[in-house]
């Protein structure tokens, strides 16, 4: 039996990382960032809060009203109680980003969040975590915690890469594969990681493929895709097919991805119940999988773009993924 996720569930994304890895600088850059989500921000400390002052309206107890409609609410008691008191405020929430304390463990925000309570009003989107490339060797009391919140994540964003030279980003990178077997990385200056890979909503959800790409299948650097800074470091492929997808078989497919493929997302044709759209979302190691509504008057197709490093992903790549699973 296939089980299927929520589409009308709010997503979720835990950015957690050792203390002063850039965690409160990419949730900066989300904030305000081009996606046209109303968020809320949840973080284990309100002290450590540190927007862009031009960004604060003001506060009132644990609540934080930004300018561009985001809410923040510390973290002081029960997680599922904030939550839920989120979900209920009358600007509901588009999405939510949770800051963890850079000494916590993210398995057990991991497993608050999967909650079958939540299981149709959150869905855990992604778990980030932010690695300080200069300081990642330091503190080696600390390293089993570090290792931990890496395990736990779906995406490692390895920042600060212009402090150091490429032997040490080397020597990261084989760290990780000494001790992961499966890991996807991105490298990063300033926590500066493209919308598209951190977000699977507002301009980056998969509903909004046929608006933002043209006909043609495959792209490369700078195809639109991706914003013109990060057309060298990232690249976009898009795969259509009106073959039906078979989705027994499908996870374990898409596990095989190479680890420079970031993110998939869009609709399949299913074998399985090709009258309703299937959304697909992978980020990192994460994918979900979920029934949508029928076709109406759609064409039932399958639509993919894969979000990679350069040359990581092909379309003949995701046509075996996803046309032919095993």
């Amino acid at each position: 039996m296939i089980e299927f996720g929520s589409t009308s569930a709010v997503p979720v994304t835990i950015l957690t990382g050792f203390l002063g890895a850039g965690k409160t600088t990419l949730l900066n850059r989300i904030l305000t960032g081009n996606h046209g989500l109303r968020v809320a921000v949840l973080v284990n400390d309100f002290g450590s809060i540190n927007v862009d002052a031009d960004l604060v309206v003001g506060v009132e107890d644990d609540v934080m009203s930004l300018a561009n409609g985001c809410v923040c609410c510390s973290i002081r008691d029960d997680l599922i109680e904030t939550v839920e008191a989120v979900l209920k405020r009358p600007e509901r929430p588009e999405y939510i980003l949770l800051e963890a304390s850079g000494v916590s463990d993210p398995s057990s925000i991991a497993m608050t969040f999967t909650d079958q309570r939540f299981r149709d009003m959150i869905r855990l989107d992604s778990i980030m975590c932010l690695v300080d490339a200069e300081q990642v060797f330091a503190a080696p009391e600390q390293m089993e915690l570090k290792l931990r919140q890496i395990a736990f994540s779906d995406m490692v964003i390895l920042n600060k890469v212009d402090l150091v030279d490429r032997a040490t980003v080397q020597k990261v990178h084989d760290w990780l594969g000494s001790r992961f077997r499966r890991y996807r990385l991105v490298e990063a200056v300033n926590a500066d990681v493209p919308l598209d890979i951190l977000l699977s909503v507002g301009r980056f959800a998969a509903e909004q493929l046929d608006a933002e790409l043209p006909d043609h299948q495959e792209h490369g650097p700078g195809c639109g895709c991706i914003d013109h800074d990060h057309a060298a470091q990232f690249s976009t492929t898009m795969m259509q097919s009106e073959r039906p997808v078979p989705l027994s078989g499908l996870r374990a497919a898409i596990k095989r991805l190479p680890g420079e493929v970031y993110r998939v997302k869009g609709f399949v044709l299913s074998e399985e119940d090709p009258d309703h759209r299937v959304v697909v979302q992978v980020v990192g190691k994460r994918i979900d999988i979920a029934r949508e509504e029928r076709w109406g008057a759609r064409k039932p197709e399958t639509r993919l773009i894969a979000i990679g490093a350069p040359g990581a992903v092909s379309e003949r790549m995701l046509e075996d993924v996803f046309l032919e699973p095993v």
